[in-house]
């Protein structure tokens, strides 16, 4: 998703006008209003600062599709839904057998 897209639906997600957003993040409104509208595209710091005050926070990762071994995902819905229960009861077990200790 494209920055202009990106903030709208974090602002309007957590409720906000462009006047409530401007008032918490100290970017003024009309630079909101033109980044929302794609008139001009804002510096990385400002667009954390903007999703911020949004309760929203930018994370980087792999496109959408790329890096994903989708083969573990086929292979588990060729499976029936008995046969997939099945599998996780025998993978839950496996996990009871592993040590864990407790942080202190």
């Amino acid at each position: 998703m494209r920055s202009p897209g990106l903030l709208r639906y974090a602002r309007l997600s957590a409720g906000l006008s462009q006047r409530d957003l401007a008032r918490r993040s100290g970017v003024p409104q009309p630079a909101i209003a033109r980044i929302e509208s794609g008139k001009t595209a804002p510096r990385a710091d400002t667009l954390e600062r903007l999703l911020e005050a949004c309760g929203a926070r930018l994370e980087l990762g792999p496109p959408a599709g790329r890096g994903i071994d989708r083969t573990a995902i086929r292979r588990l819905l060729a499976l029936t839904p008995a046969q997939r229960a099945r599998l996780a009861v025998r993978e839950a077990r496996n996990l009871e057998r592993i040590p864990f200790r407790k942080a202190t």
